[in-house]
Protein backbone atom coordinates (compact mmCIF):
# COMPACT_ATOMS: atom_id res chain seq x y z
CA UNK A 1 0.00 0.00 0.00
CA UNK A 2 1.25 3.53 -0.78
CA UNK A 3 2.64 5.07 2.45
CA UNK A 4 0.85 8.18 3.65
CA UNK A 5 4.08 10.16 3.70
CA UNK A 6 5.26 8.84 0.36
CA UNK A 7 7.41 10.95 -1.95
CA UNK A 8 4.40 11.72 -4.14
CA UNK A 9 2.39 12.80 -1.11
CA UNK A 10 5.17 15.06 0.20
CA UNK A 11 5.56 16.66 -3.22
CA UNK A 12 1.84 17.36 -3.41
CA UNK A 13 1.88 18.95 0.05
CA UNK A 14 4.81 21.19 -0.89
CA UNK A 15 3.07 22.27 -4.09
CA UNK A 16 -0.20 22.92 -2.28
CA UNK A 17 1.56 24.89 0.46
CA UNK A 18 3.29 27.13 -2.11
CA UNK A 19 0.02 27.65 -3.96
CA UNK A 20 -1.86 28.51 -0.77
CA UNK A 21 0.83 30.95 0.39
CA UNK A 22 0.84 32.69 -2.99
CA UNK A 23 -2.95 32.91 -3.04
CA UNK A 24 -3.08 34.29 0.50
CA UNK A 25 -0.39 36.89 -0.16
CA UNK A 26 -2.17 38.11 -3.28
CA UNK A 27 -5.60 38.38 -1.67
CA UNK A 28 -5.29 39.40 1.96
CA UNK A 29 -1.83 40.42 3.09
CA UNK A 30 -1.22 42.69 6.07
CA UNK A 31 -3.24 43.39 9.23
CA UNK A 32 -6.55 43.86 7.43
CA UNK A 33 -6.34 40.44 5.80
CA UNK A 34 -5.42 38.86 9.12
CA UNK A 35 -8.43 40.48 10.80
CA UNK A 36 -10.74 39.09 8.11
CA UNK A 37 -9.23 35.65 8.56
CA UNK A 38 -9.68 35.78 12.34
CA UNK A 39 -13.37 36.56 11.93
CA UNK A 40 -14.05 33.36 9.98
CA UNK A 41 -15.78 30.22 11.27
CA UNK A 42 -12.41 28.50 11.59
CA UNK A 43 -10.33 31.20 13.29
CA UNK A 44 -9.89 29.17 16.50
CA UNK A 45 -8.64 26.18 14.52
CA UNK A 46 -6.33 28.49 12.62
CA UNK A 47 -4.70 29.52 15.89
CA UNK A 48 -3.42 25.94 16.18
CA UNK A 49 -2.82 25.03 12.55
CA UNK A 50 -1.92 28.33 10.90
CA UNK A 51 -3.26 29.96 7.76
CA UNK A 52 -1.33 27.82 5.28
CA UNK A 53 -2.62 24.59 6.77
CA UNK A 54 -6.15 25.98 6.87
CA UNK A 55 -5.80 26.80 3.18
CA UNK A 56 -4.68 23.22 2.53
CA UNK A 57 -7.75 21.86 4.31
CA UNK A 58 -9.99 24.20 2.36
CA UNK A 59 -8.43 22.95 -0.89
CA UNK A 60 -8.86 19.27 0.08
CA UNK A 61 -11.56 16.89 -1.09
CA UNK A 62 -12.49 13.83 0.95
CA UNK A 63 -14.80 10.89 0.34
CA UNK A 64 -16.81 9.41 3.22
CA UNK A 65 -18.50 6.03 2.86
CA UNK A 66 -21.30 5.72 5.41
CA UNK A 67 -22.75 8.64 7.38
CA UNK A 68 -24.29 6.78 10.31
CA UNK A 69 -23.05 6.61 13.89
CA UNK A 70 -19.36 6.88 12.93
CA UNK A 71 -19.43 8.52 9.50
CA UNK A 72 -21.82 11.27 10.55
CA UNK A 73 -19.33 12.47 13.14
CA UNK A 74 -16.47 12.17 10.65
CA UNK A 75 -18.36 14.53 8.35
CA UNK A 76 -19.13 16.85 11.25
CA UNK A 77 -15.52 17.00 12.42
CA UNK A 78 -14.14 17.58 8.95
CA UNK A 79 -16.65 20.29 8.09
CA UNK A 80 -15.92 22.10 11.36
CA UNK A 81 -12.19 21.82 10.60
CA UNK A 82 -12.51 23.68 7.31
CA UNK A 83 -12.38 20.88 4.74
CA UNK A 84 -13.53 22.49 1.50
CA UNK A 85 -15.14 19.58 -0.34
CA UNK A 86 -16.79 16.42 0.99
CA UNK A 87 -18.48 13.59 -0.90
CA UNK A 88 -20.85 11.45 1.21
CA UNK A 89 -22.09 7.99 0.27
CA UNK A 90 -25.07 6.29 1.93
CA UNK A 91 -28.41 4.90 0.80
CA UNK A 92 -30.10 4.73 4.19
CA UNK A 93 -32.85 6.86 5.70
CA UNK A 94 -32.97 8.24 9.23
CA UNK A 95 -34.89 5.88 11.51
CA UNK A 96 -36.13 6.10 15.09
CA UNK A 97 -33.44 3.82 16.50
CA UNK A 98 -30.72 6.06 15.01
CA UNK A 99 -31.54 8.82 17.49
CA UNK A 100 -29.47 7.34 20.31
CA UNK A 101 -26.15 7.79 18.45
CA UNK A 102 -26.31 9.50 15.05
CA UNK A 103 -25.73 13.24 14.96
CA UNK A 104 -28.18 13.76 12.09
CA UNK A 105 -30.98 11.71 13.71
CA UNK A 106 -33.77 13.85 15.15
CA UNK A 107 -37.53 13.46 15.25
CA UNK A 108 -37.61 16.22 12.65
CA UNK A 109 -35.38 14.23 10.26
CA UNK A 110 -37.04 10.80 10.54
CA UNK A 111 -37.62 9.14 7.17
CA UNK A 112 -35.31 11.49 5.26
CA UNK A 113 -32.30 10.36 3.25
CA UNK A 114 -29.21 10.58 5.44
CA UNK A 115 -27.05 12.15 2.75
CA UNK A 116 -29.58 14.96 2.31
CA UNK A 117 -29.66 15.68 6.04
CA UNK A 118 -25.87 15.62 6.28
CA UNK A 119 -25.54 17.96 3.31
CA UNK A 120 -27.93 20.50 4.86
CA UNK A 121 -26.11 20.32 8.18
CA UNK A 122 -22.64 20.79 6.69
CA UNK A 123 -23.79 23.75 4.60
CA UNK A 124 -25.24 25.30 7.76
CA UNK A 125 -21.81 24.93 9.38
CA UNK A 126 -19.93 26.29 6.39
CA UNK A 127 -21.99 27.82 3.56
CA UNK A 128 -18.91 27.71 1.31
CA UNK A 129 -18.33 23.96 1.60
CA UNK A 130 -19.01 21.78 -1.42
CA UNK A 131 -20.99 18.69 -0.43
CA UNK A 132 -21.74 16.01 -3.03
CA UNK A 133 -24.24 13.35 -1.92
CA UNK A 134 -24.31 9.86 -3.44
CA UNK A 135 -27.49 7.92 -2.61
CA UNK A 136 -26.19 4.37 -2.90
CA UNK A 137 -24.58 1.60 -0.91
CA UNK A 138 -20.94 1.02 -1.78
CA UNK A 139 -20.47 -2.55 -2.97
CA UNK A 140 -18.25 -4.14 -5.61
CA UNK A 141 -21.16 -3.68 -8.04
CA UNK A 142 -21.23 0.12 -7.50
CA UNK A 143 -17.48 0.66 -7.18
CA UNK A 144 -17.06 1.96 -10.73
CA UNK A 145 -19.16 5.02 -9.88
CA UNK A 146 -16.22 6.49 -7.96
CA UNK A 147 -12.85 7.66 -9.24
CA UNK A 148 -10.70 7.59 -6.11
CA UNK A 149 -7.92 9.56 -7.80
CA UNK A 150 -10.13 12.65 -7.52
CA UNK A 151 -9.89 12.64 -3.72
CA UNK A 152 -7.22 13.56 -1.19
CA UNK A 153 -8.49 11.12 1.44
CA UNK A 154 -11.00 8.27 1.69
CA UNK A 155 -12.88 7.28 4.86
CA UNK A 156 -14.45 3.85 5.26
CA UNK A 157 -17.27 3.95 7.83
CA UNK A 158 -19.44 1.11 6.53
CA UNK A 159 -19.96 -2.32 8.07
CA UNK A 160 -20.07 -4.78 5.18
CA UNK A 161 -16.82 -6.68 4.79
CA UNK A 162 -17.05 -6.92 1.00
CA UNK A 163 -17.62 -3.18 0.72
CA UNK A 164 -14.80 -2.33 3.11
CA UNK A 165 -12.35 -4.53 1.23
CA UNK A 166 -13.36 -2.97 -2.10
CA UNK A 167 -12.87 0.55 -0.72
CA UNK A 168 -9.41 -0.30 0.58
CA UNK A 169 -8.38 -2.07 -2.62
CA UNK A 170 -9.63 0.81 -4.77
CA UNK A 171 -7.86 3.40 -2.62
CA UNK A 172 -4.67 1.34 -2.75
CA UNK A 173 -4.84 1.14 -6.54
CA UNK A 174 -5.32 4.92 -6.77
CA UNK A 175 -2.57 5.68 -4.26
CA UNK A 176 -4.98 7.63 -2.05
CA UNK A 177 -4.78 7.58 1.77
CA UNK A 178 -7.59 5.65 3.45
CA UNK A 179 -8.66 5.11 7.05
CA UNK A 180 -11.13 2.46 8.13
CA UNK A 181 -13.44 2.15 11.12
CA UNK A 182 -13.76 -1.23 12.75
CA UNK A 183 -16.76 -2.32 14.82
CA UNK A 184 -18.26 0.11 17.37
CA UNK A 185 -21.38 -1.89 18.21
CA UNK A 186 -21.83 -3.62 21.58
CA UNK A 187 -19.25 -1.30 23.19
CA UNK A 188 -19.56 1.02 26.19
CA UNK A 189 -16.07 2.46 26.76
CA UNK A 190 -14.85 5.10 24.27
CA UNK A 191 -11.44 5.24 25.99
CA UNK A 192 -10.70 1.79 24.56
CA UNK A 193 -10.61 3.16 21.01
CA UNK A 194 -7.18 3.11 19.37
CA UNK A 195 -5.55 4.26 16.13
CA UNK A 196 -3.21 1.67 14.70
CA UNK A 197 -2.41 -0.48 11.70
CA UNK A 198 -4.87 -3.25 10.90
CA UNK A 199 -2.18 -5.89 11.51
CA UNK A 200 -1.65 -4.61 15.06
CA UNK A 201 -5.30 -4.96 16.09
CA UNK A 202 -6.73 -7.46 18.55
CA UNK A 203 -10.04 -8.31 20.25
CA UNK A 204 -12.27 -6.79 17.53
CA UNK A 205 -14.03 -9.53 15.46
CA UNK A 206 -14.37 -7.27 12.42
CA UNK A 207 -10.67 -6.41 12.51
CA UNK A 208 -9.85 -10.12 12.62
CA UNK A 209 -11.84 -10.74 9.45
CA UNK A 210 -10.29 -7.72 7.75
CA UNK A 211 -6.75 -8.80 8.66
CA UNK A 212 -7.30 -12.16 7.07
CA UNK A 213 -8.96 -10.86 3.91
CA UNK A 214 -6.52 -8.00 3.34
CA UNK A 215 -3.53 -10.26 3.83
CA UNK A 216 -4.91 -12.55 1.10
CA UNK A 217 -5.09 -9.54 -1.23
CA UNK A 218 -1.58 -8.30 -0.54
CA UNK A 219 -2.48 -5.14 1.37
CA UNK A 220 0.57 -4.33 3.49
CA UNK A 221 -0.85 -1.70 5.81
CA UNK A 222 -4.06 0.12 6.67
CA UNK A 223 -4.73 2.78 9.28
CA UNK A 224 -7.77 1.88 11.38
CA UNK A 225 -9.69 3.00 14.44
CA UNK A 226 -10.78 0.05 16.56
CA UNK A 227 -11.80 -0.80 20.11
CA UNK A 228 -9.88 -3.06 22.47
CA UNK A 229 -13.03 -3.50 24.53
CA UNK A 230 -14.53 -7.01 24.36
CA UNK A 231 -18.01 -6.98 22.86
CA UNK A 232 -20.92 -6.96 25.29
CA UNK A 233 -23.70 -9.38 24.51
CA UNK A 234 -26.86 -7.35 23.85
CA UNK A 235 -30.03 -8.09 25.78
CA UNK A 236 -32.53 -9.89 23.57
CA UNK A 237 -35.76 -7.94 23.25
CA UNK A 238 -37.31 -9.71 20.28
CA UNK A 239 -37.73 -6.54 18.22
CA UNK A 240 -35.88 -3.48 16.99
CA UNK A 241 -36.76 -0.63 14.70
CA UNK A 242 -33.61 -1.29 12.67
CA UNK A 243 -33.02 -4.59 10.92
CA UNK A 244 -30.23 -3.44 8.62
CA UNK A 245 -27.73 -1.02 10.18
CA UNK A 246 -25.40 0.40 7.55
CA UNK A 247 -22.62 2.10 9.52
CA UNK A 248 -19.70 0.81 11.52
CA UNK A 249 -22.01 0.43 14.51
CA UNK A 250 -22.54 -3.12 13.27
CA UNK A 251 -20.29 -6.11 13.81
CA UNK A 252 -19.11 -8.59 11.14
CA UNK A 253 -21.44 -11.30 12.32
CA UNK A 254 -24.42 -9.05 11.60
CA UNK A 255 -22.97 -8.03 8.27
CA UNK A 256 -22.58 -11.67 7.21
CA UNK A 257 -25.61 -13.29 8.81
CA UNK A 258 -28.03 -10.35 9.00
CA UNK A 259 -29.22 -11.57 12.39
CA UNK A 260 -28.83 -9.88 15.79
CA UNK A 261 -28.84 -6.08 15.76
CA UNK A 262 -25.91 -4.77 17.84
CA UNK A 263 -26.42 -2.53 20.85
CA UNK A 264 -24.98 0.98 20.65
CA UNK A 265 -24.37 4.13 22.66
CA UNK A 266 -24.07 7.84 21.98
CA UNK A 267 -20.42 8.02 22.96
CA UNK A 268 -18.50 5.16 21.27
CA UNK A 269 -19.40 5.66 17.56
CA UNK A 270 -19.19 9.44 17.94
CA UNK A 271 -15.73 9.26 19.53
CA UNK A 272 -14.54 6.92 16.77
CA UNK A 273 -15.81 9.36 14.14
CA UNK A 274 -14.07 12.35 15.70
CA UNK A 275 -10.84 10.38 16.07
CA UNK A 276 -11.00 9.55 12.37
CA UNK A 277 -11.64 13.20 11.52
CA UNK A 278 -8.58 14.23 13.54
CA UNK A 279 -6.39 11.66 11.77
CA UNK A 280 -7.56 12.86 8.37
CA UNK A 281 -6.85 16.50 9.20
CA UNK A 282 -3.37 15.73 10.57
CA UNK A 283 -2.50 13.58 7.58
CA UNK A 284 -3.72 16.13 5.06
CA UNK A 285 -1.49 18.86 6.48
CA UNK A 286 1.45 16.51 7.10
CA UNK A 287 1.48 16.58 10.90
Amino acid sequence: MVPLRSKKRRQRLRTLRRSCRASRLSTHTGPKGYEIYMQSEFSRTGLLLGETNMDILNASRVLIFGVGGVGGYVAEGLARSGIGSIDIVDNDKVSLSNINRQIIALHSTLGRDKVDVVRERLLDINPSIKVTPHKCFYLPETADRFDFSEYDYVIDAIDTVTGKIQIIMQADAAGVPVISSMGCGNKLDPTKLKVTDIYSTSVCPLAKVMRRELKKRGIKKLKVVYSEEPAIKPIETGSDADTHPTSSDADPEHARRNKAVPGSTAFVPSTAGLIIASEVVKDLIGM
